[in-house]
Protein backbone atom coordinates (compact mmCIF):
# COMPACT_ATOMS: atom_id res chain seq x y z
CA UNK A 1 0.00 0.00 0.00
CA UNK A 2 0.99 3.31 -1.01
CA UNK A 3 2.30 5.76 1.87
CA UNK A 4 1.75 9.28 1.83
CA UNK A 5 5.23 10.19 2.47
CA UNK A 6 5.77 9.34 -0.87
CA UNK A 7 3.94 11.91 -2.65
CA UNK A 8 5.74 13.40 -5.89
CA UNK A 9 8.32 16.29 -4.85
CA UNK A 10 7.28 17.89 -8.79
CA UNK A 11 4.29 16.59 -10.80
CA UNK A 12 5.32 14.70 -14.07
CA UNK A 13 2.17 15.18 -16.01
CA UNK A 14 3.64 14.32 -19.25
CA UNK A 15 4.87 10.93 -17.12
CA UNK A 16 1.19 10.76 -16.45
CA UNK A 17 -0.06 11.11 -20.24
CA UNK A 18 2.20 8.83 -21.62
CA UNK A 19 1.64 6.16 -19.09
CA UNK A 20 -1.67 5.90 -19.93
CA UNK A 21 -1.30 6.05 -23.84
CA UNK A 22 1.86 2.70 -23.33
CA UNK A 23 -1.10 0.79 -21.02
CA UNK A 24 -3.97 1.22 -23.90
CA UNK A 25 -6.00 3.41 -21.83
CA UNK A 26 -8.92 5.00 -23.42
CA UNK A 27 -9.74 8.58 -22.64
CA UNK A 28 -10.39 12.40 -23.39
CA UNK A 29 -7.97 15.14 -22.07
CA UNK A 30 -9.89 17.55 -20.22
CA UNK A 31 -9.36 20.48 -17.89
CA UNK A 32 -6.03 22.60 -17.80
CA UNK A 33 -3.83 20.50 -19.48
CA UNK A 34 -6.28 20.18 -22.38
CA UNK A 35 -5.89 23.80 -22.86
CA UNK A 36 -2.52 24.16 -22.63
CA UNK A 37 -2.21 21.38 -25.16
CA UNK A 38 -3.99 23.79 -27.31
CA UNK A 39 -1.66 26.80 -27.09
CA UNK A 40 -3.45 28.34 -23.94
CA UNK A 41 -0.71 29.66 -21.34
CA UNK A 42 -2.17 28.71 -17.92
CA UNK A 43 -0.72 26.65 -15.07
CA UNK A 44 -2.57 23.41 -13.54
CA UNK A 45 -1.03 20.83 -11.88
CA UNK A 46 -3.10 17.83 -11.80
CA UNK A 47 -3.99 16.03 -15.18
CA UNK A 48 -8.08 15.65 -15.69
CA UNK A 49 -9.05 12.90 -17.85
CA UNK A 50 -12.78 11.32 -18.68
CA UNK A 51 -12.06 7.47 -19.30
CA UNK A 52 -14.03 5.00 -21.00
CA UNK A 53 -16.12 2.67 -18.86
CA UNK A 54 -15.97 -0.21 -20.46
CA UNK A 55 -14.90 -3.30 -18.15
CA UNK A 56 -11.90 -3.86 -20.25
CA UNK A 57 -10.57 -0.03 -19.84
CA UNK A 58 -11.27 -0.12 -16.64
CA UNK A 59 -9.12 -3.52 -16.10
CA UNK A 60 -6.29 -1.53 -18.30
CA UNK A 61 -6.86 1.89 -16.41
CA UNK A 62 -6.75 -0.01 -12.79
CA UNK A 63 -3.50 -2.14 -14.13
CA UNK A 64 -1.89 1.71 -14.76
CA UNK A 65 -3.19 2.82 -11.55
CA UNK A 66 -1.51 0.01 -9.35
CA UNK A 67 2.04 0.67 -11.03
CA UNK A 68 1.79 4.01 -10.15
CA UNK A 69 0.95 4.00 -6.61
CA UNK A 70 -2.14 5.73 -6.87
CA UNK A 71 -4.46 6.79 -3.90
CA UNK A 72 -7.43 8.58 -3.26
CA UNK A 73 -6.77 12.35 -2.12
CA UNK A 74 -8.27 12.89 1.19
CA UNK A 75 -8.09 15.56 3.75
CA UNK A 76 -7.16 12.92 6.50
CA UNK A 77 -4.21 10.51 6.23
CA UNK A 78 -6.57 7.79 5.65
CA UNK A 79 -4.46 5.78 2.79
CA UNK A 80 -7.13 4.57 0.11
CA UNK A 81 -6.64 3.03 -3.05
CA UNK A 82 -8.82 2.83 -6.16
CA UNK A 83 -10.92 -0.27 -6.90
CA UNK A 84 -13.12 -0.72 -10.11
CA UNK A 85 -15.96 0.35 -8.11
CA UNK A 86 -14.84 3.71 -8.48
CA UNK A 87 -14.05 3.79 -12.04
CA UNK A 88 -17.61 2.27 -12.75
CA UNK A 89 -19.42 4.57 -11.13
CA UNK A 90 -20.23 8.68 -12.14
CA UNK A 91 -18.31 10.38 -9.92
CA UNK A 92 -14.40 12.02 -9.54
CA UNK A 93 -11.80 9.76 -8.45
CA UNK A 94 -9.53 12.32 -7.47
CA UNK A 95 -5.92 10.46 -7.02
CA UNK A 96 -2.16 10.88 -5.82
CA UNK A 97 0.13 9.29 -7.86
CA UNK A 98 4.23 9.00 -7.87
CA UNK A 99 4.29 11.30 -11.10
CA UNK A 100 1.41 13.89 -9.66
CA UNK A 101 -2.33 14.53 -9.26
CA UNK A 102 -4.48 12.59 -11.39
CA UNK A 103 -8.11 13.33 -11.83
CA UNK A 104 -10.17 10.56 -13.32
CA UNK A 105 -13.62 11.49 -14.22
CA UNK A 106 -16.80 9.53 -15.18
CA UNK A 107 -18.70 12.69 -16.70
CA UNK A 108 -17.97 16.73 -16.94
CA UNK A 109 -20.54 19.03 -16.97
CA UNK A 110 -24.09 17.86 -18.28
CA UNK A 111 -23.38 14.34 -17.02
CA UNK A 112 -21.07 14.08 -20.72
CA UNK A 113 -19.13 10.94 -20.66
CA UNK A 114 -16.61 9.52 -22.71
CA UNK A 115 -18.80 9.01 -25.74
CA UNK A 116 -20.47 11.94 -25.28
CA UNK A 117 -17.14 13.97 -25.60
CA UNK A 118 -15.79 12.21 -28.32
CA UNK A 119 -17.33 14.54 -31.04
CA UNK A 120 -16.08 17.77 -29.54
CA UNK A 121 -12.23 16.49 -29.51
CA UNK A 122 -8.95 17.29 -31.40
CA UNK A 123 -6.62 14.60 -31.51
CA UNK A 124 -2.91 15.37 -30.55
CA UNK A 125 0.09 13.92 -31.58
CA UNK A 126 2.09 13.45 -27.96
CA UNK A 127 4.78 11.48 -27.73
CA UNK A 128 4.24 9.50 -30.77
CA UNK A 129 1.14 9.01 -29.13
CA UNK A 130 -2.39 10.59 -30.34
CA UNK A 131 -4.37 12.48 -27.76
CA UNK A 132 -7.95 12.90 -27.93
CA UNK A 133 -8.17 16.49 -26.06
CA UNK A 134 -11.10 18.17 -25.25
CA UNK A 135 -11.21 21.36 -27.98
CA UNK A 136 -10.79 24.53 -26.91
CA UNK A 137 -14.03 25.67 -28.07
CA UNK A 138 -15.49 23.51 -25.89
CA UNK A 139 -13.65 23.81 -22.54
CA UNK A 140 -14.81 27.76 -23.08
CA UNK A 141 -18.23 26.90 -23.33
CA UNK A 142 -17.83 24.96 -20.04
CA UNK A 143 -16.19 28.05 -18.33
CA UNK A 144 -18.63 30.32 -19.39
CA UNK A 145 -21.55 28.21 -17.40
CA UNK A 146 -19.36 28.08 -14.36
CA UNK A 147 -19.45 29.87 -11.39
CA UNK A 148 -16.15 28.66 -9.91
CA UNK A 149 -14.33 31.99 -9.86
CA UNK A 150 -11.05 29.69 -10.59
CA UNK A 151 -13.02 29.10 -14.13
CA UNK A 152 -14.29 32.38 -14.46
CA UNK A 153 -10.64 34.14 -13.82
CA UNK A 154 -9.36 31.60 -16.26
CA UNK A 155 -11.81 32.53 -19.00
CA UNK A 156 -10.50 36.09 -20.08
CA UNK A 157 -7.00 33.85 -21.22
CA UNK A 158 -9.08 30.46 -22.77
CA UNK A 159 -11.24 33.15 -24.76
CA UNK A 160 -8.00 35.42 -26.11
CA UNK A 161 -6.45 32.01 -27.13
CA UNK A 162 -9.47 30.48 -28.95
CA UNK A 163 -9.71 34.05 -30.72
CA UNK A 164 -5.64 33.93 -31.56
CA UNK A 165 -6.54 30.47 -32.91
CA UNK A 166 -9.04 31.27 -35.20
CA UNK A 167 -7.25 34.39 -36.47
CA UNK A 168 -4.32 32.30 -37.50
CA UNK A 169 -6.32 29.76 -38.67
CA UNK A 170 -8.30 32.42 -41.47
CA UNK A 171 -5.02 32.94 -42.68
Amino acid sequence: MPSKNKKPQVSDLSALLKGLNEAGVEFVLVGGVAAVAQGAPVTTFDLDIVHRQTDENIEKLMKFLKSIDAYQRRPDDKVIEPDERDLKGKGHVLLTTRFGPLDVLAVIEKGRGFEELLTDTVEIEFQGFKVYVLSLEIIVALKRESKDPKDQYRLQILEETLRRMKEINKD
